[in-house]
């Protein structure tokens, strides 16, 4: 149970940081920063154990996992800025 709580407050705070970093805080609530946080904890620790050979633990909290959950999630706004922006408006 504890590491679910975990899992969420670093997702948050590493969404919050990574919508920061693209500029897109303002148009981001918490519930978000959570989603993109957690979304993008995954894709960091895929995309740091394929090329890198790093990833952060499951289940625990870790200096390591929080930056590859940042850099997942910079990559799920970078994703995510590149469909809204072929989208017609």
């Amino acid at each position: 149970m504890l590491s679910w709580i975990i899992a969420i407050i670093v997702g948050g705070v590493a969404g919050w940081i990574a919508s920061m970093i693209m500029g897109r805080d303002a148009s981001m609530g918490i519930f978000w920063n959570i989603i993109v946080g957690l979304i993008g904890s995954l894709i960091g620790n895929w995309v740091g154990n394929a090329f890198f050979g790093v990833g952060g633990p499951i289940g625990e909290f870790s200096l390591t996992g929080f930056i590859v959950a940042i850099v997942g999630a910079v990559i799920l706004l970078a994703i995510a800025n590149l469909v809204q922006r072929g989208r017609v408006r």
